[in-house]
């Protein structure tokens, strides 16, 4: 797992911001983390004989930006304490999957 586990607690304790604001804040931010690392090894692709299927790519983005779009909506439109409830859900199952992994 990443740090967006984290940011989003922190933001919402820390920053006081709603929660629906704090995820998307928390996307952004992995977001840009990501392109700053695929643009930072993007010329070393050649040199390993790798290249980049721009469609693919391309696809992921469209997707992730319709979905942030649909997301977005739909938050806004919940309940805080309901995004709360099932945030805190999602870090309990997410916790428990990394338990059992680590046990096997």
């Amino acid at each position: 797992m990443g740090g967006g586990f984290l940011i989003v607690p922190a933001l919402v304790l820390l920053g006081g911001l709603p929660i629906h604001l704090a995820v998307g804040t928390s996307l952004f931010i992995i977001a840009m983390k990501s392109f700053a690392g695929f643009y930072k090894y993007l010329h070393l692709l050649p040199a390993l004989g790798l290249s980049v299927n721009y469609q693919v790519a391309g696809l992921f983005v469209l997707v992730g930006f319709l979905g942030s779009l649909l997301g977005g909506r739909v938050a806004v439109r919940l309940p805080q304490e309901s995004l709360k409830r099932g945030f805190a859900l999602f870090l309990v199952a997410a916790g428990v999957f990394i338990l059992v992994q680590n046990l096997d």
